[in-house]
C-alpha cells in the first residue's frame, strides 16, 4: 500500500469539537486496503498518479459522512429553556438541509426536512433540532426510519404535546440508476399527540410548510 498522511482532520461534531482520525491505525489500514480491492474491482488501477491517495479521502469521507453513529442525538436536546412566557404554541423549523445515505445502495438521498413541535412546558434551542436531523442522516438510513427517528427522539426527550417529522427527498438510487426517474420525490411523514390526534394543529402544520393536502 502506498504511504498516507498519518492523520486527517474533519469538520466539527455537532458539539463544536474537531475530530481526526488516525490513517495509520489497523482498522484505517484494512479500511483503505478495501477502498483499492473495489478500484480494482471497477478495472481501474489503484496505483496511477490520480488514484494514488484515493483510499486515504474515501476514508476520510465517510468517517464524516457517517459520524452520526457516534454522537448521541438525545444529548442534544437535553438543555431546555422555562422561561417562555407559558408559550404553548407551534414551534416549527422547516426547510432543513438533509444529506442522507441510503442502506440499501449506499447512494445519497437529498432534500429536506420540516421539524414542529408544541412544547409543554419547556423549549430547546432551535439549532439543537436541526442537528438532531444531521445526526441521524449521518448514517445508513431508508427515509421513512430517518423521519421515525427524528420524530420519536424529540417526543421521548422533550416530551411536547406533539411532534410533527416531515421529509421530501430526491433518491439518487432512483434518479440515476435502476428506475431512473430524476424528477421524482419522497415525502415521509411522522406525527405524534396532538398532530395526529387534532385535526386543527395539523392543519396549521400543513398550512405554514406550503402543503395542501393532509398527510396524517
Amino acid at each position: 500500500m502506498n504511504d498516507f498522511v498519518e492523520q486527517e482532520t474533519l469538520p466539527a461534531l455537532s458539539d463544536g469539537s474537531i475530530t481526526q482520525i488516525d490513517l495509520t491505525d489497523e482498522r484505517s489500514q484494512q479500511a483503505m486496503a478495501h477502498v483499492r480491492g473495489l478500484l480494482e474491482y471497477i478495472g481501474e488501477d489503484p496505483d496511477r498518479e490520480g488514484l494514488l491517495r484515493t483510499p486515504q479521502r474515501v476514508i476520510a469521507s465517510l468517517t464524516e459522512q457517517f459520524r452520526g453513529y457516534h454522537e448521541d442525538p438525545r444529548k442534544l436536546l437535553s438543555h431546555t429553556f422555562t422561561e417562555v412566557e407559558g408559550y404553548n404554541e407551534l414551534v416549527l423549523i422547516s426547510d432543513i438541509e438533509l444529506y442522507s445515505h441510503c442502506e440499501h445502495h449506499m447512494v445519497p438521498f437529498v432534500g429536506k426536512a420540516h421539524v414542529a413541535y408544541i412544547p409543554d412546558g419547556k423549549v430547546v434551542g432551535l439549532s439543537k433540532i436541526a442537528r438532531v436531523v444531521d445526526v441521524f442522516a449521518k448514517r445508513l438510513q431508508v427515509q421513512e426510519k430517518l423521519t421515525a427517528q427524528v420524530a420519536d427522539t424529540i417526543w421521548d426527550v422533550l416530551k411536547p404535546q406533539g411532534v410533527a417529522v416531515i421529509l421530501q427527498c430526491q433518491h439518487f438510487c432512483m434518479c440515476y440508476r435502476g428506475v431512473k426517474k430524476p424528477g421524482s420525490w419522497t415525502t415521509t411523514s411522522k406525527l405524534r399527540g396532538c398532530f395526529l390526534k387534532n385535526e386543527a394543529s395539523r392543519l396549521e402544520l400543513l398550512t405554514l410548510i406550503g402543503m395542501k393536502r393532509d398527510i396524517g
